[in-house]
């Protein structure tokens, strides 16, 4: 659902006309509301979103953002599978792209506190892993591992949609925090 200033055919600002581009380049189907039919709902959706400008865009009924995360998701290569709900994006036609995105997202939140590592909990297979090892078991909070050495789709993937080129990468709550750098 896009919520905007005016109508698809008819945008009633550069921000919105670009937004609507970027959706029919990708061939994304969606509804839109035009926020100046009606005041209550172009105030409220600030309120509700805490995202006080337009365009807006929500997917299964969540905030993905305005312009500026939409086209950082194209630039950022997500393009089509950014847009589209977990649903679609596990059924797609272009499945590969699609099961890819599901899986990331799946594994980002697999666990509240989730750590993409060289090894796991028990052995790091980096100085880097290591450190941040020993920087998380000396809080007490519980955390999960993955270790990207075993599987390089999850690896080279994860660098393209974090936009994080490097690991460890912690995770909190499906947000990535950094690397071992931030996390000192």
């Amino acid at each position: 659902m896009l919520f905007m200033k005016g109508f698809p055919k008819e945008p009633r600002c550069g921000f919105s006309k670009q937004m609507v581009e970027i959706l029919q380049r990708h061939g994304v189907a969606f509804s839109s509301f035009d926020i100046f039919s009606d005041e209550e709902v172009r105030q409220g959706l600030k309120s509700f979103s805490n995202w006080p400008t337009y365009p807006q865009l929500y997917v299964a009924g969540e905030l993905i953002g305005g312009l500026d995360i939409v086209k950082g998701a194209v630039l950022a290569d997500l393009s089509i599978s950014f847009f589209l709900p977990t649903s679609a994006l596990c059924w797609g036609d272009n499945q590969g792209i699609f099961l890819s995105f599901c899986r990331l997202k799946s594994l980002i939140n697999k666990a509240p506190v989730m750590l993409f590592m060289k090894g796991n909990k028990q052995m790091a297979k980096c100085g880097f892993s290591k450190q941040i090892l020993e920087i998380l078991n000396n809080t007490g909070v519980d955390y999960e591992t993955f270790d990207i050495l075993e599987d390089e789709e999850v690896r080279q993937g994860l660098k393209s949609f974090s936009s994080w080129p490097t690991y460890p990468q912690l995770y909190v709550k499906g947000e990535l925090v950094g690397g071992l750098d931030i996390v000192k």
